[in-house]
């Protein structure tokens, strides 16, 4: 698991951003422009008011010349036409976003299949299911109620300031005036705020990565006391977190009192020249009045613009996160090549493999011969190589120099797919799906319950599942938490026997399991390798001294390779480790037992 990459501010405009957000709302133009036009209704009611103040106070106190059913008959129409705007736009533009955040994430999801493996090096497990699950919906949600309400509001401006325009042109140029002070304090705030959020959502990355590390590794945390040092680390990450929080609401929190402090000098003015044309009869009382009120109706649109940077860039900075996985992470790349049913010949010449960062090789100009049909068992210490031989078969790691080919044909020529459909595979890290037994057995189709049945009865499995209260559509829990060490491996194995591979790999399948765990899931281990060509991976002499040829790698290298009893008579590494676990010093050649 590595640390969590820092996401980049994208050198783009807001705007730009928004647009490149467009494809994933494909199909939605209906419930948008649905969500405008009622926005626009909506936005048509906020003058309404001001307006019906205006012969009220003109000429309803005076001589009560209006009907006295007609004001709460408007009043009531007028709120009651608002209220279904605010409905209907609320309602279509969540349709259109939600509609959107499901194509994201399918892209999302889609991608996170055929990404190439390198994206699960750079990336925590958590930091990607937070990304394709929270970061989405939750950034989804910041803007499609923020963007929801600067849509009503800037209609509610065109509207407020046609009538306004309407009633007096010299005062709505006053107010027209503080725009663009307003526009550059916005410009301005939105700039820094959306750096100090990538900055927040990357120390987020880092601080849940911090506890995530502490959870997966709590038994050597406590083993070696070092709780106070983990708990300082934290503690670091927090008050990081903190300060840039404290920044965060500074920055979003300064816009609106400069905003309104700009709204206090216009309105002062306009009140100023109001009373002086009122002196020389250039306006009513009922103008003078409406007038202030549609002024006044100003003040929230501009208030909740200038708050809507906020929301906005913290919910685009969420969604970035989510498609800068799409765009930067490469796809895996197979060839044209396919066939059903391989035979099972692998060659490896030459074959290097050097992570990044390391000084030394992992595997060392390696060349082997594996025939179809036959068992081979890679015997070596930690470290030396066996692992990372059998991630490039299919092709899980590409190999830096040297060819690997199947029945004749080089593994990039393979279709993955295809390639992928030779291989079957058992570990001693088994994973499971929290779903129900006969669907982690047939994994990737269809269960076919007959296949299933003797699949589990080939694994020695099938007695234990029909006890189980539901049988084989029991659901197992988390990475089979409801079994058995053994009874998970044999389960692995089932799987391998349903897929019906003829190439299998094991991978210290029994090394974490008891002598009668293993007993049962060597009997399954017989039953699935019949027939099959194999790859075996192990320490312990009853799983390795019985195969056609036993390779022993020693830094990257073979060392030696051949037969049990041939390896015995050469009188080398092999020989020497094998004396020592028959003599009791271990029962694993290459577990505790030094490399002499």
């Amino acid at each position: 698991m590595t640390p969590p990459e820092p996401h980049q501010l994208p050198a783009a405009s807001l705007w730009q951003r928004l647009k490149a957000l467009s494809p994933y709302f494909v199909g939605m133009s209906g419930s948008i422009w649905l969500a405008v036009a009622a926005s626009a209704v909506g936005a048509l009611t906020e003058p309404m008011l001001p307006a019906l103040t205006k012969p009220l106070l003109d000429n309803g106190f005076q001589g009560n010349s209006i009907p006295l059913w007609l004001v709460p008959v408007s009043l009531l129409s007028l709120f009651a036409v608002r209220g279904t705007a605010s409905f209907v736009a609320q309602y279509a533009l969540a349709r259109a976003v939600n509609q959107a955040v499901l194509n994201l994430r399918r892209r999302l999801f889609e991608q996170l299949m055929r990404a190439d493996l390198a994206l699960y090096r750079s990336h925590s497990a958590s930091s990607l299911s937070n990304t394709v699950v929270f970061e989405v919906q939750s950034g989804a949600q910041l803007m499609v109620n923020a963007m929801l309400q600067a849509m009503k509001d800037c209609l509610t401006l065109i509207a407020l300031l046609g009538y306004l325009l309407y009633l007096n042109w010299q005062l709505t140029l006053v107010v027209l005036a503080i725009f663009p002070l307003v526009a550059l304090v916005m410009k301005s705030f939105t700039k820094r705020f959306y750096k100090i959020t990538v900055a927040t959502q990357n120390a987020t990355d880092e601080l849940a990565y911090a506890v995530e590390e502490n959870v997966l590794a709590h038994r050597m945390v406590r083993l070696h006391g070092a709780q106070a040092q983990q708990a300082g680390r934290f503690d670091v990450l927090s008050v990081r977190l903190r300060g840039l929080s404290i920044r965060s609401v500074i920055a979003s929190s300064a816009v609106t009192p400069i905003t309104q402090m700009l709204a206090a000098i216009a309105l002062s003015i306009v009140i100023s020249i109001a009373l002086w044309q009122s002196g020389s009869s250039q306006i009513t009382v009922g103008g003078f009045a409406s007038f202030v009120m549609a002024m006044l109706l100003l003040i929230a649109p501009i208030k909740h613009l200038s708050e809507a940077a906020s929301p906005i860039t913290r919910g685009l900075a969420a969604i970035e996160r989510a498609t800068a996985v799409i765009e930067r992470s490469a796809v895996e790349q197979g060839g044209p090549f396919s066939m059903p049913r391989a035979n099972g010949l692998l060659e490896l010449k030459g074959v290097s493999v050097t992570y990044p960062g390391s000084s030394s090789p992992s595997l060392d100009s390696v060349t082997l011969t594996v025939k179809p049909g036959s068992t081979v068992a890679l015997v070596g210490p930690s470290g030396s190589g066996k692992t990372t031989l059998a991630n490039l078969l299919p092709r899980f790691l590409d190999a830096d120099a040297g060819q690997i080919s199947l029945d004749g044909h080089a593994l990039s020529d393979w279709d993955l797919k295809s390639l992928r459909a030779q291989f079957a595979l058992v570990s001693q890290d088994v994973v499971m799906f929290n779903d129900t037994v006969a669907a982690n057995v047939a994994l990737g189709e269809a269960p076919d319950e007959a296949r299933v049945q003797a699949a589990l009865q080939a694994a020695n499995l099938a007695e234990h599942v029909a006890s189980l209260p539901l049988g084989m559509h029991t659901v197992v829990g988390h990475n089979a938490v409801q079994l058995s060490g053994g009874q998970r491996q044999r389960l692995a194995i089932a799987r391998a026997l349903y897929k019906d591979a003829p190439f299998l790999v094991l991978d210290e399948a029994t090394s974490a399991l008891d002598n009668e765990s293993e007993r049962a899931v060597q009997d399954a281990l017989a039953h699935l390798m019949t027939g099959r060509t194999s790859l075996v991976i192990a320490h312990r002499m009853s799983t390795i001294q019985h195969a056609d040829q036993i390779v022993v790698m020693v830094a990257g290298r073979i060392e030696a390779a051949g037969t049990h009893e041939e390896l015995l008579g050469q009188g080398g590494t092999y020989a020497r480790l094998y004396q020592l676990a028959s003599g009791g010093v271990s029962n694993e050649l290459f577990g505790d037992v030094p490399i002499l």
